[in-house]
């Protein structure tokens, strides 16, 4: 239990420790922000293409 308490100590009281903190929610936020669009494309899968329209995952060259 000491390790346990001692991480999180070190995770919120110490620079480095905040540093990892931003960093992993920073890194989550990106795993999540790509698993929305690849769902979202999934079910939009027959949406026409505007000129303003963009995806990370564009696999069709532009003509």
């Amino acid at each position: 239990m000491q390790a346990i308490s001692d991480f999180f100590t070190w995770l919120f009281s110490d620079k480095v420790g905040v540093i990892c903190l931003i960093l992993g929610g920073i890194v989550l936020c990106l795993i999540i922000a790509l698993l929305m669009e690849r769902k979202t494309k999934k079910r939009y899968f027959n949406h026409e293409k505007g000129e303003n329209d963009w995806s990370f995952f564009d696999e069709e060259d532009d003509e």
